[in-house]
């Protein structure tokens, strides 16, 4: 029988009972209220393992020595306001970001290793490398990338300090930082969730600036996990849960006495396990694709380079006095490392070896960034 377009009593009933209600996450197509579900904002996922919270009070804590760093770099007086804290994925926070960003990753080695990122706005990453610089109009080439690897590895250094103090985590270190300035399409981001720390940047330049930084779910955890108090590999400290009986550290239970304990209720516990610290290796620079394709351009120009033993100054009348057999005396005592020159700029100290008939010079310490930046003249 086909019907004359009407509806009846039953189909309307049933049409009113689910109006504006979507079906349960879980299947089930009921009309009852707490089954509609509300679509999740971009920065939640409520099913993961680190603590969010936890992350951003730490992160709060740290911002007003990361001020003061910052300020002490640039030599400009810079803000850092206490960061919001969210988790995200990578489309939902690739849509917060700007077209063009510069990446500097800070990966941890050790303590939490993992995934640790900063992202700057291309604006502001040419607005802090020009305050360190002095430089007005600045590109972002090679040598502003290297300045701002520097600021990011003196804010982790701070980070690392106070994390060591908070989690009594002695083996936390991190990779140098390495910056690359792409498209956010190309941005090496985590995969899954990871936390995201959304700072706002006072640079004293009367305009708004962003920063990022991120936190791979790996080490997000495991650091939420540290400043909770929380051991890794499940025990939580003090007193351990046992099968539902709890064991303080002051004594044992009725009748059992734990290996390692004196019968005076003293705990002899066994050898401490004690991990070497690991530091990064800072004798190879490490580049994104995006570097090294600009280096690859000048790979082949020729420099020059000098060992010098030392340095003194002297009256032209003591210079016109000279003759064979003069000792000239110079600044540097005996066995101090040599200075190694590329164009007339320090960039590394050796000390002088013989080999075979020839002398030589053997690199023993490479000069830092901001070193070489100072020695230019950008001070």
């Amino acid at each position: 029988m086909m019907s004359d377009g009407a509806l009846s009593q039953d189909e309307i009933d049933a049409l009113l009972s689910g109006a504006g209600v979507e079906s349960s996450p879980l299947g089930g197509g009921g009309g009852h209220p707490q089954a509609a579900t509300m679509a999740p904002p971009p920065m939640a996922s409520g099913s993961d393992d680190f603590d969010v919270g936890a992350l951003k009070g730490f992160f709060s804590s740290v911002t007003d020595a990361l001020s003061s760093n910052l300020s002490a770099l640039t030599g400009a007086t810079v803000t850092l306001s206490p960061p919001q804290a969210a988790s995200f994925n990578r489309d939902s926070f690739l849509g917060q970001l700007p077209d063009k960003i510069t990446v500097i990753s800070a990966n941890y080695t050790s303590g939490f290793p993992g995934e640790h990122i900063f992202i700057l706005p291309e604006e502001s990453a040419k607005a802090i490398a020009s305050l360190m610089t002095k430089e007005d109009d600045i590109q972002l080439d090679d040598m502003a990338m290297s300045v701002l690897g520097e600021v990011v590895s003196q804010m982790v250094g701070t980070q690392i300090t106070s994390l060591t103090d908070k989690t009594k985590n002695k083996s936390i270190a991190a990779a140098s930082p390495s910056a690359a300035n792409v498209p956010k399409a190309a941005a090496a981001i985590p995969a899954g969730n990871f936390a995201v720390m959304d700072y706002n940047l006072d640079l004293g330049d009367g305009k708004p600036h962003k920063m990022w930084e991120i936190l791979g779910a790996t080490p997000a955890t495991d650091i939420s996990a540290g400043i909770n108090g929380i051991q890794q590999g499940g025990m939580q400290m003090p007193g351990m849960q046992m099968g539902g009986m709890q064991m303080g550290m002051g004594g044992g239970m009725p009748g059992m006495q734990m290996p390692g304990m004196g019968m005076g209720g003293m705990s002899n516990l066994g050898p401490t396990n004690v991990q070497a610290v690991q530091f990064p290796n800072l004798m190879q620079p490490k580049f994104g694709p995006h570097e090294a394709g600009n280096i690859g351009l000048i790979m082949d120009v020729s420099m020059e380079m000098t060992v010098e033993l030392g340095r003194t100054r002297k009256l032209i009348k003591e210079i016109l006095g000279m003759g064979e057999g003069t000792i000239i005396e110079l600044d540097k005592l005996a066995g101090e490392p040599v200075d190694i020159l590329v164009n007339h700029k320090l960039i590394a100290k050796g000390e002088v070896v013989v080999i075979d008939e020839n002398f030589g010079v053997r690199v023993t310490e490479i000069v830092s960034p901001m070193e070489r930046i100072n020695d230019m003249g950008y001070n």
